[in-house]
């Protein structure tokens, strides 16, 4: 075991996490991860099986006394989100996580740790191969590619499980049970560009970077930079002047707040001083903006060799156009539940590939009409600046029934381990409870895991108190249902 994890406690959930660090499983190449959960199932002598896409159930019988006790089920998704700092030299398809410590939390080494879904996954490993909880019948759901947007738990088949209780793995705040979540659906632009030669003589690559990022869901309301917007508005001002531009490209993927983002701007050397006055000026309102929310913004200019072809102007403005405008962030908080956020909208990704630029967006409610209405809004901006625009991975949310069976019992565990209720919420991410549930009416579900901050970014950690109490919670929730 890893040496920052070595004197850890619980061993039987750290071990596992262990493996899970040094194993590639970035979403859809999740097959090493998989390879480790059907070994330690098979290892055990349980039942497992594997669906079309890659998810996998395992089984395992009840301990001796409690055969006739409701079947409950444990699930995490296996993927993790691979962001990392500009400049960090990391592999995620090779290389294994760098886990460090530092008190009572652990990160990684300039890249995301993968806490978010690892320590739950570990948590269920070390389920399977218990034999000191008495626990009833168990099912084991382990999913590919939830981060894309819950794809595997989107293929997942109807009529395979057995469970009346789903537990869900995958909360990020201890002292609480999520109950509900949002739904989401994926929006995308595409625009075939044209290019022309440059006709400016010097080059230099806009980076924007220090921006704090985060989980589009969970972290959507907390004020911080979009590295997109910041961009666009230093393209939109620098092509009013007639600078020629290339090469944009910016953000890693949907459900996380663009950190990074850059372009090559090609204009005569003279007008470097001007270039980076401009640069200043908009840094600085940026940083006036955002204040203490994401106090870290840098807007840079870095001479690169000067490009062949640039972005036709009409083009050029147009994508600066929509990175200024398209919506991002809080669209509306819930009149329910205070605090929540009930819809948003993520500008996550922009691309040049060859002639097409494409710009990535996301959308979320847990009002199905409420999401697909910021979806076809975001759609509209697409097409007035003429680009294509399509939906795709819409999945559902998940209504809270606060009354239910597990809840109620989820409670009565919560107040014999920590001594007082949990905190009943409901989260503005897409779970995977509301996309597998609705193929299984009547399934009772509900969430719960350690405390783990900043999912989705470099700056992702997880305290390791709380691992230990939120397996002592499960153990306990395990043997009172």
């Amino acid at each position: 075991m890893t040496s920052v994890l070595v004197e850890l406690e619980p061993k039987e959930v750290w071990k596992h996490f262990d493996v899970l660090a040094a194993t590639p499983r970035a979403s859809t190449k999740e097959a090493a991860a998989r390879e480790y959960v059907l070994a330690q199932a098979k290892k055990l002598g349980l039942e497992a099986m594997s669906d079309k896409v890659g998810n996998i159930v395992v089984r395992k019988p009840a301990h001796a006394g409690h055969e006739s006790a409701p079947m409950a089920l444990l699930q995490g998704h296996l993927d993790m989100v691979c962001e990392k700092n500009e400049g960090t030299p990391h592999n995620f398809d090779t290389d294994p996580i760098k886990v460090t410590r530092d008190g009572d939390w652990l990160k990684a080494d300039g890249t995301t740790l993968g806490a978010d879904n690892g320590v739950g996954v570990s948590a269920a490993l070390a389920v399977m191969e218990s034999n000191d909880i008495a626990h009833g019948p168990l099912e084991f759901v382990f999913t590919i590619d939830e981060e894309t947007g819950l794809t595997g738990a989107a293929e997942f088949p109807g009529g395979i499980l057995k469970a009346k209780y789903f537990l869900n793995l995958d909360n990020e705040e201890t002292g609480t049970i999520c109950i509900g979540c949002s739904g989401g659906i994926k929006t995308t632009g595409r625009r075939k560009v044209a290019f022309r030669p440059a006709t400016a003589n010097t080059a230099w690559r806009i980076k924007v970077a220090g921006l704090k990022g985060g989980h589009s869901g969970v972290d959507i309301h907390q004020g911080r930079g979009n590295a997109l917007r910041v961009l666009g508005t230093v393209l939109q001002e620098l092509v009013e002047k007639s600078a020629e531009i290339t090469d944009i490209n910016g953000g890693s993927a949907q459900n996380a707040i663009p950190r990074e983002a850059s372009a090559v701007v090609v204009m005569d050397a003279a007008k470097e001083k001007e270039l980076k006055s401009l640069i200043a000026k908009i840094e600085a309102e940026y940083k006036a903006d955002l204040g203490g929310f994401d106090p870290g913004l840098q807007i840079t200019a870095e001479k690169v060799q000067r490009p062949e072809k640039v972005l036709d102007a009409g083009d050029a403005s147009r994508v600066a156009d929509l990175l200024v405008s398209l919506p991002h962030g809080v669209l509306a908080m819930s009149p329910d539940v205070p605090g929540l956020t009930q819809n948003s909208t993520n500008l996550a990704v922009v691309t040049t590939k060859g002639d097409v630029v494409e710009i990535t967006t996301s959308q979320r409610s847990a009002i199905e009409s409420s999401k697909w209405a910021a979806a076809r809004m975001v759609a509209t901006g697409f097409r007035l600046a003429g680009f294509d625009a399509e939906h795709t991975g819409s999945y559902p949310g998940w209504k809270p029934e606060p009354k239910s069976d597990i809840v109620v019992k989820l409670q009565a565990a919560h107040e014999e381990v920590f001594g007082q209720p949990a905190k009943l919420i409901a989260m503005h991410a897409g779970l995977e409870c509301g996309v597998i549930g609705e193929k299984y009416p009547g399934m009772q579900m509900a969430s719960f895991g350690p405390t783990i901050v900043d999912p989705h970014s470099p700056n992702e950690r997880v305290q390791i108190s709380t691992v230990g109490s939120f397996w002592k919670y499960l153990k306990t929730v395990l043997e009172r249902i």
